[in-house]
């Protein structure tokens, strides 16, 4: 069967990050001659139309969101509401089943792209095609966290006990300080949407599914990937590294003037995407350790737990003391862009996939504060596993942040001559070239597609 002629129906769990990521892969899949229906909240269509490139290929399938006790009045997903009511959007998306059904056997696609709804295999099943569990997140934390050999240990999992891979696990090198495993102990045995624990929800998503597929490519993640197929015992589908398409805007004349005072590499940037948001103590040392470097630097973060403003939030004469070569700001920033501009010589990040990949294939060092889930095993990874970057040290036990670990990991990276920055730099550019050679893609795109056609022949 043609690419052209297959049609592919998509519906990602309802958070802002999952539907974006489908819509990127749609967007890939359009390019192959793909059909796509991605089924959606109605609310959020005007978001998400201006990212669909390829609207003659690409439909969006509105849908009503059950409401649910508890949560606010036209409630479509967890970017609406705070972390706690997150499982109450999954019961609301449970919920939908019976809205989803009979769209599907309207829609008549010939395969099935899901997360979260473990009950979607079973729809697929009942129309005679196969579903593909499409998972947003790398398989460093998935191989980690939600697999076969974790799940025979599952009832007696300690906190303690999680600190350590599971079974089998193909690197050593990551594991969790006890400040990271107690919530995400907690997490993974949690109540998560209509009375199913979050580790099963994951498990049997994944479990159920006629294959698996990452965002993902060998040259970063090859040994995680193998343990996956051999736990699963199921195809594991690889799209490739999300290299960020060139944008198509320039760089505000305000950052470009800023930044074009300073030489070449010796500006920070610190930037934590849209969902990070630290305590108001976490965030003082974080800017006061920026401010030890001694150089110029730009803060992109939200505004603090518990304070006012970001300006009400900075430690008394901060702004004096780094006028003209410090700027914290609290909105959104044009960080593709800023990270393409050669003043910029260190990225701080919190380790998100997309923010990751956007600093690879930019001349940046690697400076790595990840906060919560999958952003701490993408850290280990990047920092222990394949050394493109620094990790900040956090105090063992409660995980607190001091201004002088974060100096530190940017000095380390920062400086050229010692041996833990050339190893850094050598190892960044050595990947950078591997992701930008031209014909990865592609060569990616073209075993996704024909994996794609033998699960549906």
């Amino acid at each position: 069967m043609g690419s052209s002629q297959t049609h592919i129906a998509m519906y990602p769990w309802l958070a802002m990050g999952h539907l974006t990521a489908f819509l990127h892969l749609a967007n890939k899949l359009a390019k192959r001659g793909y059909r796509v229906s991605v089924i959606i909240p109605k609310g959020k269509l005007p978001k998400l139309e201006p990212f669909n490139l390829h609207p003659d290929l690409i439909t969006f399938v509105p849908i009503t969101v059950p409401h649910v006790d508890g949560l606010p009045d036209g409630t479509e997903t967890t970017s609406d509401v705070p972390f706690p009511l997150h499982s109450l959007v999954m019961t609301a998306m449970d919920r939908t089943e019976p809205i989803v059904g009979p769209l599907l056997n309207e829609l008549k696609p010939h395969i099935i792209f899901y997360d979260f709804a473990y009950w979607l295999p079973r729809l697929a099943r009942s129309i005679g095609v196969p579903a593909v569990h499409y998972c947003t997140v790398s398989t460093v934390t998935i191989g980690y966290t939600v697999c076969p050999a974790r799940k025979e240990r599952l009832e007696e999992l300690t906190e303690v006990d999680f600190m350590d891979p599971p079974a089998g696990y193909p690197d050593m090198s990551i594991r969790l300080h006890l400040h990271e495993a107690r919530p995400l102990t907690r997490t993974t045995l949690m109540e998560f949407g209509s009375h199913t624990r979050f580790f099963d929800r994951m498990f049997y998503s994944m479990d159920e599914a006629d294959a698996i597929a990452f965002r993902s490519c060998r040259e970063i993640e090859d040994p995680y990937i193998v343990f996956i197929q051999e736990q699963y015992r199921k195809p594991v589908l690889l799209c490739g590294a999300v290299i960020p398409e060139p944008p198509t805007t320039q760089l505000d004349e305000t950052w470009a003037s800023w930044l074009g005072q300073f030489g070449r590499g010796s500006v920070i940037l610190c930037a934590f995407g849209s969902e990070c948001t630290l305590k108001k103590e976490a965030f003082q040392e974080l800017v006061l350790g920026l401010e030890l470097t001694g150089l110029p630097f730009i803060a992109a973060l939200k505004q603090p737990i518990g304070a006012e403003s970001i300006d009400s939030a900075l430690p008394e004469g901060f702004e004096e003391r780094t006028r003209g070569r410090g700027v914290v700001e609290g909105g959104w920033i044009q960080q593709q862009l800023i990270l393409e501009h050669p003043a910029i010589g260190c990225f701080v990040t919190h380790c998100g996939s997309n923010s990751l990949t956007e600093a690879l294939v930019n001349q940046c060092q690697l400076v790595l504060l990840p906060h919560v889930g999958d952003q701490i095993f993408n850290a280990r990874m990047m920092g222990s596993k394949l050394k493109v970057g620094v990790e900040v040290e956090k105090d063992e036990a409660d995980g607190a942040l001091r201004k002088e670990a974060v100096c530190r990991a940017i000095k380390a990276v920062m400086d050229e001559g010692s041996e833990q920055g050339i190893e850094v730099r050598e190892n960044h550019a050595r990947l950078r070239e591997v992701l930008l050679d031209k014909g990865l893609d592609s060569s990616y795109t073209e075993s996704f597609d024909n994996q794609l056609r033998n699960l549906i022949k």
